[in-house]
């Protein structure tokens, strides 16, 4: 398998600059059974996952990647889980969001795709 690490950061620039820039572009990175949470609500296709992150409540969002670790989820297959944290500076406010993002993605051609993706925001107690 390629370094998981330097894959793990490669698809994580790419998701992040696209979704900060235009998030209807990310629906390439979706299939009809990849499955998102957000928040504790389910979707599955990438129209309903995509359909949803464009329809979020804010106009600008900028992601500040903190962490991203990666491990191989299958001996059979190249595919990998990847756990992102950060922050969310979202419209014009100046506090930040802390976020985690788990990604499961699936090799397919050259590329990769999203099999899985849960997302949480990360409140304090």
């Amino acid at each position: 398998m390629a370094d998981i690490n330097a894959i793990a950061k490669q698809f994580t620039d790419f998701y992040y600059s696209t979704f900060d820039s235009n998030r209807a572009n990310l629906t390439s990175l979706y299939r009809d059974h990849s499955m998102l949470t957000w928040e504790g609500a389910p979707f599955q296709s990438a129209n309903a996952i995509v359909e949803k992150i464009t329809n979020l409540p804010f106009q600008k969002v900028q992601h500040k990647v903190l962490t991203i670790d990666a491990q191989p989820s299958s001996p059979q297959v190249a595919s990998l889980i990847c756990s992102v944290t950060g922050l969310l500076m979202v419209d014009d406010s100046p506090n930040p969001l802390q976020f985690s993002q788990i990604f499961h993605l699936i090799p397919d051609g050259g590329s990769y795709y999203v099999y899985n993706d849960i997302f949480r925001l990360n409140y304090g107690a």
